[in-house]
């Protein structure tokens, strides 16, 4: 049995030995106290499902996006020891330019602006 296999059966076995645990742990029955936002201590002043500024959430998936390219080009000095370098530099540009259409899309748009 080569080393993959092994590791997906061993991995498998213990999802399933985990999954029978859970099951037959016992159950938690929720009371009011468990199920009641948390505020540092404190009863809640007002609504917990206060609406979210949409504003914010742009701005984080923004921000994910961003951090996603440069996830991705953090290895880039290690793709000239390929065997294609050239390759290697095409991906990325290719890369670079759709992230900067997409943020020029969205500066015209008008999802930067914070203040309307």
């Amino acid at each position: 049995m080569n080393l993959i296999m092994s590791s997906v059966a061993t991995t498998a076995l213990i999802s399933l030995i985990l999954a029978l645990i859970a099951f037959w742990l016992p159950s938690l029955n929720p009371d009011n106290e468990k199920l009641s936002p948390y505020e540092c201590g404190f009863d809640p002043l007002g609504s917990a499902r206060l609406p979210f500024s949409l504003r914010f959430f742009l701005v984080a998936i923004l921000f994910l996006l961003f951090d996603l390219e440069i996830a991705l080009l953090l290895p880039l000095p290690w793709g000239n020891q390929l065997l294609t370098p050239l390759s290697t530099l095409l991906w990325a540009t290719i890369i670079l330019i759709l992230l900067t259409l997409g943020l020029i899309y969205e500066w015209f748009q008008g999802g930067l602006e914070w203040a309307e």
